[in-house]
């Protein structure tokens, strides 16, 4: 359990749903359970395409609400999947458009050329390391010190001077792209966030404010898709028919959100900086640590 002693509703609040997902009988959702589901979905969604870390908030939120084990797994790839069709349907027409100009134009080309080269890091360092990191680093204390020290990196990138050498997605060159596809491989320890180290070393490399977001939206896609196709298959086992609903509500609850976060960064990146969200990193992540410092939340995956 992750609270200690004194806040023991927490326990009766989340029964239902570790009832409800690993026996995958079929049972429809009682009122906690479908609280529980919408929380964990509106988390994801929320904060997938923040650059707060969607992993890091989904690990924390989980060990508050004693959501574990491997059916968990399954329900976070149909979430994950839910908010990435969100960007999918922002950016409908610019991929439409670069589908349709892949066979004759060349800024569509190009534009594919360094999706791929950008993502092929995450998928070698993945595959090679995804196992020990899952083992060792995916705990609330490791998410609470990324927090912070992503934070603070974060503060000083937005300090630094900002000189502009790549104003749109379109501009970009292969060798920014692949900069951004192995700063975004450092997304694997939880807490860092995905979005997050793409947008803020898209800045130090010299995109633009907009065109770092964009792009690390873009990017988000195949990343996001092959890691979960990826574990899908891993844990093909655990997807039962019973779960539908569980899954279903999940799936829509973090595309709505994520669809609100998305829009909502835009127009706010449009004439603010990151600043914002990096204090919110350094206090959250603060604030978790001193909650297992001093005894106040007993975090069951901190030993590990």
């Amino acid at each position: 359990m992750s609270f200690v002693a004194k806040i023991p509703i927490v326990r009766v609040v989340i029964s239902p749903l570790t009832r409800v997902l690993p026996g995958a009988n079929g049972e429809f959702m009682d009122f906690w359970t479908t609280i529980t589901v919408l929380i964990l979905g509106a988390v994801e969604g929320l904060t997938e395409f923040l650059p707060i870390s969607s992993t890091g908030h989904q690990i924390i939120v989980a060990d508050l609400l004693d959501f574990g084990g491997e059916r968990a797994m399954a329900f976070n790839i149909i979430i994950q999947l839910g908010a990435i069709l969100a960007v999918v349907w922002e950016f409908r027409r610019k991929i439409l458009e670069i589908v349709s100009g892949l066979p004759t134009q060349r800024n569509a080309q190009r534009f594919t050329l360094n999706l791929l080269i950008a993502f092929m890091p995450a998928v070698v360092l993945g595959v090679l390391f995804a196992n020990k990191i899952h083992e060792y680093l995916f705990n609330p204390i490791t998410v609470a010190m990324a927090l912070v020290v992503g934070g603070v990196i974060m503060l000083w990138a937005e300090r630094r001077e900002h000189v502009v050498c790549v104003d749109h997605v379109d501009d970009m060159r292969w060798t920014d792209a692949l900069k951004v596809g192995f700063v975004q491989c450092l997304a694997m320890i939880p807490g860092t966030s995905r979005s997050g180290s793409t947008i803020i070393g898209g800045l130090l490399f010299g995109l633009s404010r907009k065109a770092a977001t964009e792009f690390s939206f873009f990017l988000a896609m195949p990343t996001m898709v092959g890691a979960a196709v990826y574990s899908g298959y891993k844990y093909r086992d655990l997807f039962q028919a019973g779960d539908l609903p569980v899954f279903a509500l999940g799936f829509v609850t973090a595309f709505v959100f994520a669809m609100i976060a998305v829009r909502g960064l835009l127009k706010f990146i449009a004439s603010h900086s990151y600043a914002a969200f990096a204090w919110y990193r350094i206090v959250f992540g603060l604030l978790i640590l001193a909650t297992w410092g001093f005894g106040w939340v007993n975090w069951t995956e901190a030993a590990h």
